[in-house]
């Protein structure tokens, strides 16, 4: 059995875990109404945005001439990879991480093989994961959410963008959570380039049949929808991410703070179990020397 100084040293260890771990939830719970004002807000644009490319560019050439659309035979592949920057948010990152190296084993594993599969890692979590996984690792954007805005975003969007069209990639996908609600993320993998065609989609091919009147031309205005549309997907993306971190982190704390209770209620039975049996055993010999001393 431990010694009461051990027990005293385990309750003034988990208290103060408890506190931090009190203190971290709070934190994480004012983030993440901010986070969640972020996205609710741009959900409905970046969708919005998406139908008025799906309908601009139905039943026209525009779209499917442009670089990003361009469906090429599937050597190089990328994937960006959004996670945090930081732990202690439960399974937030590990999730990430499983469907990502699920994805490349059913998707591309001859040209994982070959060693051309390269991830784009947004937040340090995941490049430092799939790193150590043997992947080739772009953490040049690793620090986004230090600076969480839409220009840092566009910056990343733009170089994706200029890498395909190069030809440096032949595939682009993402892989993030999507937030639902504090206690559920969803994981999400979806392709980002080559962007899908307009005649594929059910929508697009039902506003086909409406005339437009278009000023400027339409194949301005598509070449100009396809850039920003990609750039607010891929922010909307990391807005998500960022979300369901807070809500992660905020139960994983609330968790992880319940927990310190139970086991401080266990360690003060046990402390007073065993100050107990102290007491106990110092009366026994007390009483023992006493009659000792009588015969």
């Amino acid at each position: 059995m431990a010694s009461l100084k051990e027990v005293r040293n385990r309750i003034v260890s988990v208290n103060s875990t408890q506190q931090i771990t009190k203190a971290m939830k709070m934190v994480s719970a004012a983030k993440l109404r901010r986070a969640q004002d972020s996205i609710f807000q741009m959900r409905p644009y970046a969708q919005k945005l998406g139908e008025m490319l799906a309908t601009v560019s139905a039943g026209t050439e525009t779209a499917t001439e442009s670089p990003f659309s361009r469906v090429r035979p599937v050597e190089n592949v990328l994937f960006v990879v959004v996670t945090s920057d930081r732990g202690l948010a439960g399974a937030f990152n590990s999730n990430i991480i499983k469907a990502t190296i699920e994805r490349i084993r059913t998707q591309y594993a001859e040209q994982a093989g070959r060693g051309n599969v390269e991830i784009l890692a947004i937040g340090k979590k995941g490049g430092e994961a799939m790193a150590r996984r043997g992947f080739k690792v772009d953490t040049r954007y690793a620090d986004v959410f230090t600076r969480l805005s839409f220009v840092a975003v566009k910056e990343v969007a733009e170089d994706i963008m200029n890498s395909f069209s190069q030809g440096r990639y032949d595939a682009v996908e993402l892989v993030y959570n999507e937030f639902k609600n504090v206690a559920t993320q969803i994981i999400r993998t979806e392709p980002f380039l080559p962007i899908a065609s307009a005649q594929e989609d059910t929508t697009s091919t039902q506003a086909s049949n409406v005339s437009y009147i278009f000023e400027p031309s339409e194949a301005q205005i598509v070449s100009e929808l396809i850039p920003k549309t990609l750039k607010i997907q891929l922010y909307r993306a990391v807005l998500e991410s960022n979300a369901s971190e807070h809500g992660a982190r905020m139960t994983a704390m609330d968790k992880a703070t319940d927990n310190a209770q139970e086991l401080l209620k266990e360690l003060r039975l046990v402390y007073n179990r065993t100050r107990q049996a102290a007491i106990t055993k110092e009366i026994l010999e007390i009483v023992g020397g006493a009659e000792a001393l009588s015969a």
